[in-house]
């Protein structure tokens, strides 16, 4: 017969905690992966916070706005139905708000059916003509070192740059004007990322000129995707901890093995200084935590008034991630990404507008329905501006007669061909006088009540600065306990940042390996692979035009 002491029996008596995660950062990543932890996981609401320093969640797919404040979208990102495997895998489980009966993929993949795309007019000149772009427009030497560069070796590419693949004439072709203009690459950016791109999506290719392989959200992303996921966590108990800034977490080594044992934050008070409230993380929890933000530090203008420019230390996400990662190589290197701002910039813009006459005439003007278009790009801006109409309404509960599009430029330190300034010193009212200039519309006929909000970025493009592989943690670190990394600076093999899917892949990946989840990831479909793919793709790589520019 066994006998116990009493502290022992109590031990026994005792229930095991049970583990709870914690969410630095309430973006699409955070939220991924809490209903990967509930619905494969089985673990319950009420173990998960999510702490965000803003008043609510969404991070970069964020949508917001009233027709009489205007609406704004920092940045719009596009999808792909054959694609985004860790993506359509979450959202065919999450309800619309909005479709009663219907997933969020199913809604998704109805409104695609419905509102087809099929750009008309993806290039305009400055004599705004509508380019003729079937042809990619290159040489020879252009497919050759388009080959090298999708053929090299990623570890031997090391933190080069699209430039050094590529001789100058390859930069004025019209593949690279379609291509840098719907990715948002630069000539500067990192060769590793392109080839990555250039692979990922081979089978986009041969219809690159009309955008037809791009899938749109019914409404704006923060409305299709961020509030049925979030409502969803929601009813299963999810916590949200608004006004809460982690400043840093305290990681101990034990064992060989990084362990998180507190979070350090700063609660917004109802007045005066923030109330720091630190969090003690239990040996059984785990903590997730995004390290970076491409929308960090973001600053918005109005129609009279110019952006204030921001920096680094506006924000919290870039500081906690050196903080987190000094003398921990393991947990990446943020500087190749957050200390050349000035390489990572640039500006978009949201405009409303209270009647129908800038969406009759661009309608007119390219042949495309709003929804149906794509990016009009103007090829010979100085800014090298771009904008896009969306199906309207574009935000759930957007008034019948008031319409939004967006629109942005990757040079917004350049100054306009039709205002005198750089785009950046510009008020939302100058930016649509330089967009009238290249589309020969006057102002007062299409924007006299109009409401431009612009918003400039300096970190929008950190994702695809040069780096070394080792600059990017992987989703759980080899020697991390209970730390995971959720963001657009995780190393992922073979997926491309600046998507949806790239923060969902990651949040899978995290939650699975930390929670030790034993459900299969999606794979990632190598559609370049595919015989049939790569023929096609050559096809397109030679192919002629119809004929000259069409005048409008």
């Amino acid at each position: 017969m066994t006998t116990h002491t009493l502290s022992s029996l109590d031990t026994d008596l005792t229930p095991t905690p049970k583990p709870r995660a914690w969410f630095v950062g309430g973006g699409i990543g955070s939220l991924s992966a809490a209903a990967f932890l509930i619905r494969d996981g089985g673990w319950r609401g009420d173990q998960i916070t999510i702490l965000e320093e803003l008043a609510l969640n969404g991070g970069s797919c964020d949508g917001a706005g009233t027709p009489q404040g205007g609406y704004v979208i920092r940045g719009g990102r596009m999808m792909n139905l054959p694609t985004y495997e860790c993506t359509w895998d979450l959202f065919q489980d999450i309800p619309s708000l909005t479709t009663p009966g219907l997933s969020v993929f199913k809604e998704t993949v109805d409104f695609n059916a419905r509102i087809r795309s099929h750009a008309q007019a993806r290039l305009v000149t400055h004599n705004r003509q509508i380019v003729d772009v079937e042809t990619m427009g290159f040489t020879q030497q252009d497919r050759l070192q388009l080959l090298a560069l999708t053929s090299a070796d990623e570890d031997r590419m090391g933190n080069s740059r699209i430039s050094d693949w590529f001789s100058p004439a390859f930069f004025d072709t019209n593949f690279w004007t379609m291509w840098s203009t719907t990715f948002a690459f630069q000539t500067w950016h990192s060769a590793a990322e392109l080839k990555r791109y250039m692979l990922r999506f081979m089978h986009e290719f041969p219809r690159i000129q009309t955008l037809a392989g791009v899938a749109r959200t019914t409404y704006n992303q923060y409305d299709s995707l961020i509030r049925p996921l979030e409502k969803w966590l929601q009813d299963r108990g999810v916590r949200y901890e608004f006004g809460c800034k982690v400043s840093d977490l305290d990681i101990q080594k034990e064992h060989d093995q990084w362990v998180v044992r507190g979070i350090a934050c700063e609660r917004s008070a109802a007045a005066g200084a923030p109330v720091h409230d630190p969090i003690a993380v239990a040996p059984q929890d785990l903590v997730f935590m995004q390290n970076g933000c491409i929308t960090e530090s973001s600053s918005l203008g109005s129609m009279t008034h110019a952006p204030q420019a921001r920096g680094k230390q506006d924000g919290g996400s870039w500081t906690l991630w050196e903080k987190v990662a000094k003398g921990r190589p393991e947990f990446g290197n943020p500087a190749p990404f957050c200390d050349k701002m000035a390489e990572s910039v640039w500006e978009s813009f949201t405009v409303t507008l209270p009647d129908p006459r800038f969406f009759d005439r661009m309608q007119a003007f390219s042949g495309n329905a709003a929804g149906t278009g794509g990016l009009v790009s103007f090829k010979d801006s100085n800014w090298l501006m771009s904008i896009v109409l969306a199906h309207q309404p574009h935000f759930v509960g957007q008034p019948a007669g008031v319409q939004v599009f967006w629109g942005y430029a990757l040079f917004p330190d350049r100054v306009g061909n039709f205002v005198n300034k750089a785009m950046k010193d510009c008020s939302g009212e100058e930016i649509l006088r330089e967009l009238c200039g290249h589309l020969g519309f006057e102002y007062e006929s299409v924007f006299s009540q109009a409401n431009c909000i612009p918003c400039v970025m300096p970190f929008i493009d950190a994702l695809f600065m040069p780096r070394q592989r080792s600059d990017r943690p992987l989703p759980v670190p080899h020697n991390s306990k209970n730390l995971g990394f959720i963001s657009q600076f995780v190393e992922i093999p073979d997926d491309v940042v600046f998507t949806v899917e790239y923060s969902v892949r990651a949040a899978q990946i995290a939650a699975y390996q930390l929670a030790g989840i034993q459900r299969p990831i999606p794979a990632v479909h190598h559609y370049e692979r595919s015989a049939k793919v790569k023929w096609q793709a050559l096809r397109t790589a030679y192919r002629r035009g119809k004929g000259p520019s069409k005048q409008t």
